[in-house]
């Protein structure tokens, strides 16, 4: 197939086209940075050098600014917002006026969608929303790719939880005080935390490809979420290192403020119940296998 990837440069992304690329698909990368692409694919910084000779299978929308690198200040989350609104309001406009246009639009999204009220019910896909900045931020974003829809172009919603992998994303800010022994529960510990393996979410993305009866929100997570005191000690033992120096919640608040609150210090029991349903197989279905491969 001929694919084009927005963020592809980035962790998720760079896994996605080494995938691809060894299934033999051809590959267009839209970045802001093509000078970062180390693999063997085309790439373009704007949608304006693309042509009517490129034609594509499919689009997948993973752009937009890292969320949990800064705190948010006002500048940020403008920033935050217009790296995915604003990005995939321009990709819309692009799929209108393309004379061929694809069969499927996977679109990037997040857990943050269902909100920061805690509780330990099961979430799935149907599940509701709230008022918080990471919701709304979501809620706007799917708005901007559900768009494709009324194009006669099948649209997936990728609900990204912790994605847990080499050389990158979550783990990378918290291996190195755990490899020191520094490690521990943030705040009370009993917030879900919903994770998934790199190596699964990119399997995810595959599937929705193949997979024509998936469309709408489908969670990016792991079948078996565990709470952050779980979490904790699970990497604590996969490191080989104690984790008995906790992160209160007051410091959480004083380092990282609204970001760190609505990231870390609040959760929910998040299942892949859509993919589970289609009968999608994780090769990593338990944290302690997945940390295993990982560390």
């Amino acid at each position: 197939m001929n694919l084009l990837i927005t963020g592809g440069t980035g962790f998720i992304g760079s896994a996605l086209c080494t995938r691809l690329l060894d299934e033999k698909h051809s590959i267009v990368v839209l970045s802001r940075y093509p000078e970062k692409i180390k693999l063997p694919i085309r790439s373009v910084s704007s949608l304006n050098h693309l042509t009517n000779d490129d034609v594509f299978d499919v689009v997948i929308n993973l752009a937009g600014e890292p969320i949990a690198d800064k705190r948010w200040s006002d500048q940020q989350k403008n920033l935050i917002y217009s790296s995915r609104i604003v990005a995939t309001e321009t990709l819309i406009t692009y799929l209108k006026n393309s004379k061929n246009k694809p069969k499927l639009l996977i679109s990037g999204s997040a857990i943050g969608y269902y909100g920061v009220n805690e509780t330990d019910d099961i979430i799935d896909e149907n599940s509701g929303y709230d008022d918080s900045f990471s919701s709304n931020l979501c809620q706007k974003w799917e708005a901007s790719a559900l768009k494709a829809e009324p194009l006669g172009i099948r649209t997936c919603l990728l609900r990204t939880g912790i994605v847990l992998g080499k050389n990158g994303g979550a783990l990378s800010k918290m291996l190195p005080p755990f490899k020191m022994g520094l490690g521990g529960k943030i705040g009370h510990g009993e917030q879900w935390m919903p994770w998934v393996h790199l190596d699964d979410l990119v399997g995810i993305i595959i599937y929705c490809i193949n997979n024509d009866n998936l469309k709408g929100p489908v969670n990016g997570t792991s079948p078996n979420p565990v709470i952050n005191q779980v979490f904790t000690k699970t990497l604590g033992l996969a490191l080989k290192r104690p984790t008995i120096f906790p992160m209160p919640k007051v410091v959480i608040k004083l380092l990282m403020g609204q970001m760190g609150e609505e990231l870390l210090l609040v959760g929910k029991k998040i299942l892949p119940q859509k993919v589970l349903d289609a009968g999608y197989d994780f090769k990593y279905k338990t944290l302690d296998d997945a940390l295993k491969n990982i560390v």
